[in-house]
């Protein structure tokens, strides 16, 4: 009699185990919804620059960028002891031919980009220029630094054509 009665229940928890997993299925399902909603309504509604900031104008695909070679820069580093130094040669890559032609024909700007360039290379540490991170760093930052130094440049990128940290 007592197996009967087991066997009447048993049925009974199979639909329980069928219930969770429904609502354990819908659980996750409304979760990932829920997230993509939000990650859509971030995306599209981010905030537009601000009327002062200056936005970057789409390179003209037709114009093709100039390049500004520049001497090779041998620098002490930063770094305690001043034993250390970096050998960089870099070319430039400017907004136009143009402005790399102007920029190779006045000395005076010229001379103070490469000033530039030595002020931000000699702040530099070899822990720092031996990672990929460092080297990205130092590109952003001579790339910002080159284009106020010199009023019409524009740097779009540093190429660095040789980088020897010793």
């Amino acid at each position: 009699m007592s197996d009967a009665k087991d066997k009447a229940d048993a049925p009974a928890a199979a639909p329980k185990k069928k219930k969770s997993k429904l609502v354990f299925i819908l659980v996750v399902a409304l979760v990932l919804v829920g997230g993509g909603g939000a990650g859509a309504y971030f995306y599209f509604n981010r905030p537009a620059p601000a009327e002062g900031e200056a936005r970057e104008e789409p390179a003209d695909e037709s114009t093709p960028p100039g390049i500004v070679e520049m001497e090779p820069f041998v620098v002490n580093l930063a770094d305690p002891g001043g034993q250390r130094y970096v050998r960089v040669a870099m070319r430039l890559l400017t907004r136009d031919e143009e402005q790399a032609r102007a920029l190779k024909e006045n000395a005076v700007d010229s001379a103070r980009l490469r000033a530039a360039i030595l002020e931000i290379l000699s702040m530099q540490t070899a822990d720092a220029l031996v990672t990929a991170e460092g080297k990205q760093a130092l590109k952003a930052a001579i790339a910002e630094r080159a284009s106020q130094a010199v009023r019409e440049l524009k740097v779009t990128d540093v190429l660095f054509v040789e980088f020897i940290v010793q």
